[in-house]
């Protein structure tokens, strides 16, 4: 199998119009193309990113929430999706905006347990979790600092 590339990430939630609204003025994403197959009342928008990844929001009327964990040590303790995570050149200022448009803190930024990467979570307005990862610390900030009185390893919220 030769594999090219992650095409997009599909993600149900609960009110279609609200979180394509969201995730466009949140993350910078525009709608792509839209579908619904009304015969099973199933309906989705595909949302491009300007850095080209793709995120699909699905709907069906009467879904559940999902995984609604209050940090990503929590998540873990469910199988399948877990979260969704975005590469941000500079993760305190990504954390911000992403409050203050509506996103609820599951962690706030520290160094990752990855050398060199500095990282935070978010819950989407539905409680999705989105990671926020800023890889190009590794060459010019000490990310192994510790942050808040916690270790550089310490991601337990």
């Amino acid at each position: 199998m030769n594999l090219t590339a992650l095409d997009h990430v599909g993600l149900t939630v609960g009110d279609l119009t609200a979180m394509t609204s969201w995730y466009s003025s949140s993350l910078g994403m525009e709608v792509e193309f839209e579908f619904a197959l009304d015969h099973v009342e199933f309906s989705g928008v595909m949302l491009r990113s300007p850095a080209g990844f793709r995120v699909e929001l699905l709907h069906r009327p009467g879904n559940g929430a999902g995984l609604q964990a209050a940090n990503p040590v929590e998540a873990a303790l469910t199988r399948g999706f877990g979260h969704l995570a975005l590469d941000v050149p500079v993760v305190d200022d990504a954390y911000d905006a992403l409050i203050a448009s509506g996103a609820s803190d599951r962690m706030a930024p520290r160094p990752s347990p990855e050398p060199g990467v500095r990282m935070a979570y978010v819950a989407d307005p539905e409680g999705n979790l989105i990671e926020l990862l800023d890889r190009t610390a590794a060459g010019g900030r000490a990310a192994n600092e510790a942050v808040g009185g916690r270790a550089a390893n310490d991601v337990s919220g």
